[in-house]
């Protein structure tokens, strides 16, 4: 058997129930080492923690499969949900119809982000990864002008890396010619972990933070407002009211 487990931003309190007892049924553990740190307290010495490097997904997921045919329970981490630019979608593609595979989804970044931030997510949203390393960015640049045109609240995974510096200056010049310079916008830093922090900006401002991979960028559409040192996206309930 084999649990795709999502462990949601990486705090303790924030794995679920049905996340935590697919961990307990595991005789193995196999995940990138960032991830493998963040359980390892409570299950170092209950079961074997295969820590695998970065970028090696495939690899990860053909270890798992191997150990599992062979008996054991094994447990493929990710964090946040494992459906969302986590291991559920490449180790579906590499099963086989007779591997038992079970995907436990957890609380995803952009859920922890728009939670600090106050309620930015409470109409039609997308989220966009400006990570190029398997997308080309000429389709990530299509990405958002439709999510622009479309006036969706924009939620941005992997906005900075030391190898793509300018990739969130490069959106937002892309977003500032449909949408006003004036948008309200926010950015979490470890979202749900120890230390975490936010700040509400413009998408003026937004161009010249300084953020990296560990950070979730939230972009409103045009009713999204700074209410009380929140940021707000009405659903429309008082209008109707």
């Amino acid at each position: 058997m084999i649990y795709v487990i999502g462990l949601g931003p990486g705090g303790e309190d924030q794995l679920t129930p049905r996340a935590l007892a697919a961990l307990e049924r595991c005789d193995v553990i196999i995940g990138y080492k960032t991830y493998i740190d963040l359980i390892a307290p409570q299950f170092r010495g209950k079961c074997e923690l295969v820590v695998s490097p970065m970028r090696g997904e495939v690899e990860r997921c053909e270890n798992a499969l191997r150990r599992s045919r062979k008996g054991h329970t094994v447990g493929l981490i990710s964090s946040g949900d494992p459906g969302v630019y986590g291991m559920a979608g490449i180790m579906l593609e590499l099963a086989d119809q007779d591997d038992a595979v079970e995907i436990v989804p957890g609380i995803t970044a952009a859920c922890a982000a728009a939670a600090m931030l106050g309620a930015p997510l409470m109409h039609d949203f997308v989220v966009i990864s400006l990570s190029d390393l398997l997308t080309p960015w000429e389709l990530i640049e299509k990405r958002l002008q439709a999510a622009a045109a479309g006036d969706f609240v924009i939620c941005l995974y992997n906005p900075m890396s030391h190898g793509r510096p300018d990739n969130l200056r490069r959106a937002c010049n892309i977003l500032l010619q449909q949408k006003s310079r004036a948008t309200a916008c926010g950015w979490v830093r470890n979202a749900g972990r120890e230390g975490a922090e936010s700040r509400l900006t413009t998408l003026e401002r937004l161009r010249d933070e300084k953020l990296d991979m560990f950070c979730t960028v939230v972009i409103g559409n045009s009713a999204t407002k700074f209410l009380h040192d929140r940021l707000v996206t009405p659903r429309g309930y008082l209008d109707k009211k």
